[in-house]
This record gives structure tokens, C-alpha cells and sequence, in this order.
């Protein structure tokens, strides 16, 4: 069987970047995912295509086929007082390199980082932790198999990629589940 559309891929991979290893994932417990449906980089799935279990591979992929490139328009300075608990700044949790859960004004969920904690404010950077990186892969294919209606249960059933049922954060005009 091959790597093709709607195939359950099992895959272990090494993952770095600039030299330093970011991320392992094991034969013992492979990253699953339905191919061609979005869950991955168009560009990674394209690397895979027609690949069959047991091949190996090891290929690269430039940050704009990625995390994209650094958007300097995505670093914040935010008012010290939005990290407040109990009118006191949050010093045990706000911390340089620490991400943060956070919530845009359109109330989208979001991740950033501290990078700088200054006399009234803090520097907070929305970036992807990966953004402008050129990401270096190398792995096997572990198995391949057909997708099963348990495959799909818990994910989005629009389509639209959100594949958890929470598409508060969902741009397809399309997409329902919310309701």
C-alpha cells in the first residue's frame, strides 16, 4: 500500500533545525495522520506521496514551506497589567521564553512567547517558535493502512481542518460546527 489520499500514515521522524534536534517521534509510538486531508505542511505530505511502509526518508523544508518566515508585525509590547492576577503582575508564570495561552481581540486562542519584560511593559512575540526556520526531517514510514470511520470521528466534519470540533478560530465561510 502506498502513501496516497485518505491513507492513515504511522511515521518516526527526527526533526532539526539549525543543527540542534527539536523533536523525536518513535517506531514505538509514530505520528498517525490521515494523509492529504491537511493535518500536515503541503510540502511535507508532498515529500511522502507514494512512499510505501518501511521506505526511509530525509528531506528539508524551507520556512516558507513551513512556519513561514519571522513576521516582525507579530511582536507586541503589551501593558504589564494584562498579566495581572489579583491586581499583582504574574511574575511566577510571566518569564523570558515562557509561552503564554492567550486570546486576540476577535477572541481566536493564540500562543506567545515573552521575550522581554520591561518597567510597563511586556514584549510578547506570536511567532511560531519554528517561524523562519528551515526545518530538517529524517524518517520511515512505519505503516500504512486504510482510514476507518474511528479515524474520522472527533474531527472536523466541514472539512475545513480544525479537527477537533472547536472552530472558534475558523475562517471557511462553510464551516458549522459550532452549532
Amino acid at each position: 500500500m502506498k502513501v496516497e489520499q485518505n491513507k492513515v500514515v504511522s511515521l518516526s521522524y527526527k526533526l532539526e533545525t539549525d543543527g540542534d534536534v527539536v523533536e523525536t517521534v518513535t517506531k514505538d509510538e509514530p505520528m498517525q495522520f490521515i494523509y492529504g486531508v491537511g493535518y500536515l505542511f503541503p510540502k511535507f505530505e508532498e515529500q511522502l506521496e507514494n512512499m510505501n511502509a518501511g521506505d526511509k526518508f530525509d528531506f528539508v523544508l524551507q520556512a516558507a514551506d513551513a512556519y513561514g518566515e519571522i513576521d516582525e508585525e507579530a511582536v507586541f509590547d503589551l501593558p504589564k497589567s494584562t498579566f495581572e492576577v489579583d491586581g499583582k503582575f504574574d511574575d511566577q508564570y510571566i518569564e523570558i521564553g515562557q509561552s503564554v495561552p492567550m486570546q486576540d481581540q476577535e477572541g481566536n486562542r493564540l500562543y506567545g512567547t515573552v521575550e522581554k519584560i520591561g518597567d510597563d511593559t511586556v514584549t510578547m512575540n506570536f511567532n511560531h517558535p519554528l517561524a523562519g526556520s528551515v526545518l530538517h526531517f529524517v524518517g520511515e514510514i512505519v505503516d500504512i493502512r486504510e482510514v476507518t470511520p474511528e479515524d474520522l470521528s472527533g474531527s472536523c466534519e466541514c472539512g475545513c481542518g480544525c479537527h477537533d470540533n472547536d472552530c472558534s478560530g475558523c475562517e471557511e465561510d462553510a464551516c458549522d460546527c459550532e452549532d
